[in-house]
């Protein structure tokens, strides 16, 4: 199996001032999302990518292209980043473009907050259809970077902070009416690896740290996966370790 790592975007203008963006087009990342962007791929600059998607926002498409570019300043071809309307906002119809302090008194924002199941925007899309057309993609998507590029591959998807967490939650098997549970924050990064026997959340809203364990060590390939072999850490194992494993790079125990 590949692995996914699920970025958000970066803060745009709409998050400073407390706005639902949704699909309002032109709503573009602020400095600080910029910023948080360049780090997101920075970080990631040390893992040569097998695809780059994105969602169709234009504040996602901008934090591809950070990814983009320090996969450039990282010597590797250019990484060309390819829309996925799967993977695009939620459709939260009505609410868009109005204020968060307006719409924490309407009766569905508590629908929202303990039984997204149950959410239906108004003249948008429910959350359910929202996580059922995200989780497809993105496994649609593994399975085809895994056949064409090994099991050993590395891509991204850029999308909202709604898909990643509905996606996070049918990583861990969590009903989408817990979602709510996970925090997704600004050019976080996320990491999932979908094996034959269940999906493994390596990380989740992540902000720092090396991501260079990531990387395919020249020479050495795993096996493809097996109906009972996975990898939760970069060696391969049986299902999940006992105890945890010894961690990226180096042998379970």
């Amino acid at each position: 199996m590949a692995t996914l790592l699920l970025v958000r975007h970066g803060r745009t203008t709409a998050n400073a001032s407390g706005v639902l963006a949704g699909r309002t087009p032109g709503v573009r990342l602020d400095a600080l999302g910029s910023e948080q962007a360049a780090r997101a791929g920075s970080r990631i600059g040390a893992v040569p990518l097998a695809a780059l998607v994105t969602s169709p926002q234009e504040r996602c498409k901008q934090t591809a292209k950070a990814i983009a570019d320090a996969q450039r300043d990282g010597g590797r071809a250019a990484t060309r980043a390819v829309t996925e309307k799967a993977l695009a906002e939620c459709d939260y119809g009505e609410w868009q473009g109005r204020p968060i302090k307006e719409l924490v008194r309407e009766p569905l924002w508590q629908t929202v907050q303990r039984q997204p199941s149950a959410a239906i925007f108004p003249g948008g899309e429910s959350m359910v259809a929202m996580q059922h057309r995200a989780v497809a993609a993105v496994r649609r998507l593994d399975a085809a970077v895994t056949r064409e590029h090994g099991p050993d591959a590395v891509w991204v998807a850029v999308s909202h902070g709604d898909i990643i967490k509905s996606v996070l939650a049918d990583a861990l098997g969590m009903h989408l009416d817990l979602f709510q549970r996970i925090g997704v924050d600004p050019a976080s990064v996320s990491i999932v690896r979908y094996a034959p026997d269940r999906p493994y959340v390596l990380a989740s809203n992540t902000h720092d740290g090396d991501l260079s364990w990531l990387a395919p060590k020249p020479g050495k390939r795993r096996p493809r996966a097996t109906a009972r072999t996975t990898s939760t850490t970069a060696a391969t194992t049986t299902g999940a370790v006992i105890g945890g494993g010894a961690g990226p790079g180096r042998p379970d125990h």
